[in-house]
């Protein structure tokens, strides 16, 4: 369940409610660590380019105005689009992974379903490469795609699994990733730690969406916070340090102070009929008075 129940798309970003069909009060996880700018001007360069290139419109655009710029708008696009795919790939992989867990759990699932949909996009391989991680890491889920929340902060997000390796208890947070030219899983993004230090630090998880029972979260103790990067090739999984979970939860509080201060900055400008930024006119002239004569 890639989209949670009490999840909302808002202008401020994705926000959670109590219950299903409350107001949406705190903003995701996601949503918080996405205050953090990232420079993707160079990747969306790339990807504009590599579309023109490959586009077998390219060589008759020179002959036509308006096939130049369909060509031109499609590659500007390009980066979007990419984007888009690739999100749609990771719900269709992590909804998989989700029903792997509910069968294991003796819950209903629709394990056979959700990989057929993977086969129709082509897209077994991930699935198989997870079998294999499954089968090798053994471990006992204890949750699946569990919604948490802090009020203390202010944030709620839904966890990937939470589940026994080895017997230790391990917050687990999925990401689909591309090939690399080795034919290698591209790595995790370290933003991941963030995101699972958040997890970690709830204080209750979601019992009934329709009720909004809530319950005291029983894992903030987990000692292994696990990145999984899933690809067509391999799964390479990856514990977050120790050592930097504290510098990463610290930085994640800021995020959610910046995410309050565009808010309100917002919501202010919203609320009157102030102008952020106001015309100013030229200062009158000066006027030069005569000098008086001394003597």
């Amino acid at each position: 369940m890639t989209q949670p129940r009490l999840a909302t798309q808002t202008e401020h970003g994705r926000m959670y409610a109590r219950s299903v069909g409350g107001e949406p009060e705190v903003p995701s996880i996601t949503t918080v660590i996405g205050q953090y700018a990232q420079d993707l001007g160079g990747w969306h360069g790339y990807m504009a380019a590599k579309a023109a290139l490959e586009d077998d419109r390219a060589m008759r655009a020179s002959r036509s105005v308006g096939l130049k710029h369909a060509v031109i708008r499609d590659a500007a696009a390009a980066a979007e689009r990419y984007r888009d795919q690739a999100a749609a790939r990771g719900d269709r992989v992590h909804n998989y992974c989700e029903n792997v867990a509910l069968r294991a759990m003796g819950m209903d699932h629709a394990v056979d379903d959700s990989r057929e949909e993977l086969r129709q996009y082509g897209e077994s391989a991930w699935a198989d490469r997870f079998d294999e991680w499954w089968d090798l890491y053994a471990p006992e889920p204890l949750a699946a795609e569990v919604t948490i929340w802090n009020r203390t902060v202010g944030y709620a997000g839904t966890l990937d699994l939470v589940a026994k390796i080895g017997g230790r208890v391990c917050i687990i947070d999925y990401k689909t990733k591309g090939t690399d030219r080795k034919n290698r899983v591209k790595p995790l993004d370290t933003k991941v730690i963030m995101q699972l230090v958040a997890g970690v630090k709830a204080e209750e998880a979601l019992a009934d969406p329709d009720t909004g029972h809530w319950v005291d979260w029983e894992f903030g103790d987990a000692p292994v916070l696990l990145g999984v990067a899933l690809g067509e090739t391999e799964v390479k999984p990856q514990q977050a340090n120790p050592d930097l979970l504290k510098h990463n939860w610290f930085k994640f509080c800021a995020l959610r102070k910046v995410w309050e201060y565009h808010r309100s900055v917002d919501a202010a400008l919203e609320e009157s009929s102030l102008q952020p930024l106001m015309p100013v006119v030229p200062p009158p002239p000066r006027i030069h008075m005569p000098e008086q004569d001394a003597s």
